[in-house]
């Protein structure tokens, strides 16, 4: 139970971004290195989480035209590689890159060394996966903090395998708390037609349109995230096309939601 109360509480800060400076993942926006381009490269393409606050799970895929795609974790890429974005996509990969926690810049992903199942906070995951250049730091680092050392490969493998229960997970805290959260600022704040008109690829970029448009006035970055995920996953219905027919993750959902109500029961 005390194992699940962390998990939950990680998962807490992923959902709604936490944003605390003291997230062992997060480093000041100035000092991240941000690969993608454009006016939403602040933003995850596939949850639309603050890259900086999630800095040291980033994953980034160059493709062959030289353009970049860069994730909050490699949740969100094997989620794109699977079954989004990068799907029918996979030959025009030319790299994937990840942070080496070690000094905070990209090395190649293919040739790192990850930390798996450690102490430290996952993001979008229960099962944290943290990178290393060089395997010394890596062991060095799951001597202190737990985990098992893994190639990307092996790391991928997991991640895959993690993806319905994690899903699960996401699901349970967004129908539980984030879309209402999202739904209430969304109702209270916003120009909704303003938002009717917005057309975005992705969740990352309709945060970005509702950040630059003041369409709900300003906002702090959880107001923005919480808006965001109930417009793109509730409003525009992405979540439901995407995974309604998945009754793994419903069940995981279910299952998890009947852990949050018996951990608030014995607070």
């Amino acid at each position: 139970m005390k194992l699940f109360k962390m998990a939950m509480v990680a998962m807490v800060f992923t959902l709604v971004g936490a944003y605390a400076q003291e997230m062992f993942q997060s480093v000041p926006e100035k000092e991240a290195t941000l690969l993608q381009k454009g006016e939403d490269k602040l933003y995850c393409p596939n949850c639309g989480m603050n890259l900086p606050k999630y800095y040291k799970t980033s994953h980034a895929v160059e493709l062959t035209d030289g353009t970049h795609r860069q994730y909050c974790s490699i949740h969100c890429l094997t989620e794109e590689m699977e079954m989004g974005y990068l799907r029918d996509k996979k030959e025009s990969i030319k790299s994937i890159q990840v942070v080496d926690i070690s000094s905070n810049q990209f090395v190649d992903a293919k040739k790192a060394f990850y930390v798996v199942g450690s102490s430290k906070p996952g993001t979008m995951t229960m099962t944290s996966k943290y990178a290393f250049g060089q395997k010394a730091q890596a062991e060095d680092f799951a001597a202190k903090n737990g985990g098992t050392v893994m190639d990307f490969d092996e790391t991928y493998k997991t991640a895959v395998n993690d993806f319905t229960k994690d899903m699960g997970m996401l699901l349970a805290m967004k129908s539980s708390k984030m879309w209402k959260m999202g739904e209430k600022l969304y109702n209270e704040k916003c120009d909704k037609a303003k938002i009717d008109t917005f057309h975005a690829h992705n969740i990352g970029t309709m945060k970005t349109m509702i950040r630059d448009s003041k369409a709900c006035g300003e906002l702090d970055d959880m107001q923005l995230q919480t808006i965001s995920l109930h417009i793109w996953d509730q409003k525009l219905g992405n979540f439901e096309k995407q995974y309604g027919e998945n009754k793994e993750i419903k069940a995981n959902a279910e299952m998890f939601k009947k852990k949050m109500m018996e951990q608030n029961g014995n607070k």
